[in-house]
């Protein structure tokens, strides 16, 4: 499986996309799943076409309809579990 990208999205990319970030990567290395993960404020997403995952509050998700990089929208940056599912469901959904 190729390495996958994920980008963590807030308004101003500061607090919580940085918490957030911190969360994503530890679900990420307790699974060993093959992603690297950057944070960025959400104006910073423009022109990114190299993006599998958007990580983002859920409040946002909008932002991001007809994207072609599957999108995770989070209520609580401190829901680990919520946030493992949602990572499980996009590496099972994929085909490679």
């Amino acid at each position: 499986m190729r390495h996958k990208k994920a980008l963590v999205m807030c308004r101003t990319g500061m607090g919580s996309s940085m918490m957030l970030k911190i969360a994503t990567e530890g679900v990420i290395e307790k699974n060993g799943w093959p992603m690297d993960v950057e944070h960025d404020a959400l104006s910073g997403y423009m022109g990114q076409t190299n993006v599998d995952v958007i990580i983002t509050m859920s409040d946002l998700t909008d932002e991001f309809a007809g994207s072609s990089a599957y999108v995770i929208g989070v209520r609580d940056i401190m829901d680990t579990d919520t946030l493992e599912t949602e990572l499980k469901k996009y590496f099972d959904s994929l085909d490679e």
